[in-house]
């Protein structure tokens, strides 16, 4: 740290003056040649450019779209449907699991998708709200695509489809949600033009890159994602009113103890992350004009909620730029590092909204951090 310490703002009236800022955000409006983004026809090419380099150096690419995808239904119920995806190559395939929980009636619904089949996040309290509210809920297992066992090895689920590659273990996740985006727009009980996925933590940040890579997808949530998720590299979280220090993910604490999450690349920019050509604003402005909504906590500082405002505030300049402000939210609450039931609600009431027509509520665009100084 003392290489960060020495960033440290000496601002006295600066109320978060003990936070760490490593370099101001790179511009999202210019092009890699310099030239500046204008309207939205060039936020378009500026969109492909990223794409073309951003996801690769974050996370090693995403693997390829599968040569084969076949959906085999295990159970049909009334309210619950349990699915097969068989999908891969012509040579090598391998399955995971899908549940579908439906209201009563015909539909179409909309949906909220989880892969965080392996927490105890999406239960029952969570579904049956959703459920009375007219929305489908979707849920798969990630860690069926690439296990999550703090190693490096990369022998099981799509890595034996797909071996061999710099793909990371959240780009495989990330990959899992478009396969069952591809089932559910399959569903004539599903609203295809209201698709929302949701996950917490190291969940999160799988769900922002699949929003970020997937235009079908209409509501991305990551909850709590931290670093590598709504984060920032450049701006660090220090808290010193405590008798310890706390402070938040950096990408050497990412590499330390899960480097299977990260591409390759970015390891190059560990201890230098003031020359990272990108931020976590890159990522989420791949989601403008569709929905955006990141949800945090006050006091999860592990996972910078004062770092994902900053990245917050730069991307919604390109959803003003596409006249779709509303569709870019942040809502914070008091507590630590959960998905709650409230965290749901708010996914869900903003689906209810943009359906209906009306817009958001205040705190979807209200300023959290009165005092904290933009670093764009």
């Amino acid at each position: 740290m003392n290489k960060m310490t020495e960033r440290i703002s000496k601002m006295d009236q600066y109320p978060y003056k003990h936070d760490i800022v490593l370099g101001k955000l790179p511009d999202l409006f210019k092009f890699e040649n310099g030239q500046p983004v204008l309207n939205a026809e060039d936020w378009k090419k500026r969109r492909k450019e990223i794409l073309d380099s951003i996801i690769d150096l974050e996370y090693g690419g995403l693997p390829p779209k599968p040569e084969v995808f076949e959906v085999e239904t295990l159970h049909q119920g009334k309210a619950i449907v349990s699915y097969r995806i068989k999908t891969g190559t012509n040579e090598k395939t391998m399955t995971f699991t899908m549940q579908l929980y439906l209201p009563d009636g015909n539909g179409p619904w909309p949906v909220v998708l989880t892969g965080d089949g392996c927490y105890r996040k999406c239960e029952t309290e969570v579904i049956n709200e959703a459920l009375s509210r007219g929305i489908a809920v979707a849920k798969f297992n990630r860690v069926e695509l690439a296990h999550d066992m703090y190693n490096t090895e990369r022998k099981t689920g799509l890595y034996a489809v797909y071996p061999g590659q710099s793909y990371s273990a959240i780009s495989a996740w990330a990959w899992g949600y478009h396969r069952c985006v591809d089932l559910l727009t399959r569903c004539e009980k599903i609203d295809s033009n209201h698709i929302a996925i949701t996950g917490h933590s190291r969940g999160g940040k799988t769900v922002l890159l699949a929003g970020a890579t997937d235009e079908r997808i209409q509501y991305t949530n990551p909850n709590n994602s931290g670093a590598h998720g709504c984060g920032c590299y450049r701006y660090v979280q220090r808290e010193t009113d405590s008798p310890k220090d706390k402070v938040s993910e950096t990408m050497a604490d990412l590499f330390r103890a899960v480097p299977y999450w990260m591409g390759p690349k970015l390891r190059e920019y560990m201890g230098k992350e003031e020359t990272l050509p990108h931020d976590m604003h890159f990522i989420k402005a791949l989601v403008a004009p569709r929905c955006f909504l990141q949800t945090d906590a006050f006091g999860d500082v592990w996972a910078n909620p004062r770092g994902s405002f900053q990245t917050y505030l730069a991307a919604k300049k390109v959803w003003e730029l596409l006249d779709a402000r509303d569709n870019c939210a942040a809502v914070y609450r008091e507590g630590g590092h959960d998905h709650t039931f409230d965290d749901f609600c708010v996914l869900f009431d903003m689906i209810d909204a943009k359906r209906n027509g009306k817009p958001l509520p205040p705190k979807y665009h209200a300023n959290y951090f009165p005092g904290l100084k933009p670093i764009f």
